[in-house]
């Protein structure tokens, strides 16, 4: 589910829709969050799927850390990729405001975290030189992604956090410790999925 100070807007014809905050979102603050209403898809189900349906499941899906995707069923489906996103996804299902988003701003996140099955090319952006979201991405740039959840948890505690119901119940303990400072956060990395269909990485 995604945070309820949003709603979905056109935002040009190069992009299409996107998912705009209609209030100030606050750094640490949980963005989105699975829940219950959420599709998985395994790749058997895909398969089973008549095409349309498996195009629609590629476009509006992301791949968790064993391969199945995830179809959102409200609009946070439409959340569009930037090098510089304000939103990260975590170890524990859910994403986090990395800094604060004002009224009018979209919510995004870097498709490299995602496990996007083929590259794709990107339109340029200032700041980065990246080009192209890689399937491996996450392997690169979990670091930098660890550091800014890291910081964006120190809020946690300190912001409205209407979705924290939908924390699932075995992370909730740790996820508040975490936000203590009582407690080592799980790497981004831990959302990997290797596409060779075997899990080989620790964090």
């Amino acid at each position: 589910m995604i945070h309820p100070d949003t709603e979905l807007r056109f935002i040009s014809p190069e992009v299409g829709y996107g998912v705009v905050a209609t209030a100030f979102i606050p750094k640490g603050t949980i963005t989105w969050a699975f829940d219950p209403l959420d599709r998985i898809f395994t790749n058997d189900d895909i398969a089973r799927l008549p095409s349309v349906f498996q195009q629609v499941v590629d476009r509006y899906s992301y791949r968790d850390h064993e391969g199945n995707h995830i179809l959102c069923w409200d609009h946070s489906r439409f959340v569009n990729h930037s090098f510089n996103s304000n939103c990260i996804s975590t170890a524990y299902n859910f994403e986090l405001a990395i800094r604060d988003i004002y009224p009018g701003e979209e919510l995004t996140d870097d498709y490299g975290y995602l496990n996007v099955a083929e590259p794709f090319e990107c339109l340029p952006e200032a700041g980065t030189t990246r080009t192209k979201v890689m399937p491996d991405d996450l392997l690169y740039f979990y670091a930098e992604w660890d550091a800014k959840l890291l910081e964006a948890f120190k809020y946690y505690n300190k912001v409205s956090q209407p979705l924290a119901p939908l924390v699932e119940r075995k992370y909730r303990q740790k996820v508040q410790l975490i936000a203590e400072g009582k407690a080592e956060m799980d790497s981004i990395l831990n959302c990997y999925y290797n596409t060779s269909g075997s899990r080989n990485i620790a964090a």
